[in-house]
């Protein structure tokens, strides 16, 4: 069974979270974010750190409130250090551009590909090929560094695609005849 629920969450200074009945809200340099709680997990604050125990003994309660000891960390995190994830481009011609709210890529298409970034999420182009997305939310940094990356993930033979920075892609050898 998981202790990761036993280790509380420490709270660094200009950090403020609110805990009430149904959800957990953090506020941060960074930004607000905010949780539903589980029934079956007890959460209090006590001094600067968020204890976490579950109410029922079973596994379901337990693993919840694992669970949701790893979530109000990674906000906690996001609010005070935030999160990011970094893509690079690999290919002739291949090239980001960040403006604003979107993401124009090239990425060998007819047609350049224009992302727009949801709110919370920021991204930065260092170089041309180079992408940078930060934001408080865990979650969400992810799963914009993923949704990027499916619009031409890496391909087997030549490695051109969208890829994350210290990414290792197998190569295929080419058919002989």
């Amino acid at each position: 069974m998981s202790r990761v629920a036993n280790n509380p969450v420490p709270i660094p200074e200009k950090v403020d979270v609110t805990i009430n009945a149904a959800e957990i809200s953090v506020k941060g340099p960074l930004g607000n974010l905010s949780q539903k709680l589980s029934p079956k997990v007890q959460v209090k604050k006590v001094e600067n750190r968020i204890e976490f125990a579950a109410n029922e003994n079973s596994n379901q309660a337990h693993a919840m409130s694992g669970t949701m000891r790893a979530l109000v960390s990674n906000m906690v995190t996001g609010v005070s250090k935030g999160f990011e994830k970094r893509l690079s481009l690999v290919g002739v011609g291949y090239r980001a551009q960040a403006q604003g709210d979107k993401l124009n890529l090239t990425l060998g298409f007819s047609h350049p590909v224009v992302h727009q970034l949801p709110q919370g999420v920021k991204a930065e182009t260092p170089t041309q090929t180079e992408i940078v997305i930060k934001g408080a939310d865990r979650q969400q940094v992810g799963q914009v560094a993923a949704n990027i990356r499916a619009y031409r993930s890496p391909e087997p033979y030549k490695g051109k695609g969208v890829r994350y920075v210290g990414e290792q892609i197998v190569l295929k050898e080419t058919k002989k005849k």
